[in-house]
């Protein structure tokens, strides 16, 4: 059975947008002044200890973002632009103009992304598997920032699979396969839908989404 499965279940998956209320609506009157059709994804910053979740990251993002109605530019062509522009360091990507990108690219905005946790903790007879993500998106042509979100996305899976001591060690081999092999896939995804598609917080509906320019009373 896969871990994507086991999200399903055996697990319980935390939302969380950095508070234990509802966040605020965002402000999108500079996003629709603006009205990017055209985003530019760069390498992301890595603050985890693993040195492949900036590459596995990438994989998940582009899709949602064009179906919300937005050109994305090939996120490996343009990791690769950057290089050869002696931009691969993403930490410099990040602090850098976002207009000097827009002109390397013709993009309308940029999105930075940084993962702050890509780990998983193993406790006794459970382990949890947690994903944390800040997003922005900042003007290719004035270097203002349009939108950002943050995510944090926690799997833990039950701590007891039956009664006795068949459970507790039902309970131990699942936290150890998720703590040996964590699947940080799906939590990726959930955190990209809930960045991107969520009401009063996600990106309004791009110009090649039939609901561009329709949904004000949620964006």
């Amino acid at each position: 059975m896969s871990l994507s499965l086991k999200l399903a279940l055996t697990g319980v998956v935390l939302f969380s947008a950095g508070c234990a209320s509802a966040p605020p609506r965002s402000d999108y009157s500079q996003f629709r002044t603006e009205a990017p059709r055209s985003i530019l994804v760069v390498p992301v910053i890595n603050k985890s200890i693993d040195v492949n979740a900036p590459d596995y990251f990438l994989a998940t993002i582009a899709i949602p973002l064009a179906e919300r109605g937005y050109y994305v530019f090939p996120v490996n062509m343009v990791k690769s632009v950057l290089a050869d522009d002696g931009l691969s360091d993403s930490n410099l990507v990040h602090a850098g103009d976002p207009r000097r990108l827009g002109e390397l690219f013709g993009t309308d905005a940029v999105m930075y992304i940084s993962i702050e946790r890509w780990d998983a903790k193993y406790v006794v007879l459970a382990t949890s598997v947690t994903v944390e993500l800040n997003y922005s998106i900042k003007s290719a042509h004035t270097g203002q920032e349009l939108w950002k979100n943050h995510q944090l996305i926690v799997y833990q899976p039950q701590q007891n699979s039956g009664g006795g001591v068949a459970g507790l060690i039902a309970s131990a081999i699942v936290a150890a396969m998720a703590k040996a092999a964590p699947n940080y896939m799906p939590l990726a995804h959930q955190a990209n839908i809930g960045a991107i598609n969520a009401k009063g917080t996600g990106l309004p509906a791009g110009p090649y989404d039939g609901l561009f320019g329709k949904d004000t009373a949620e964006y």
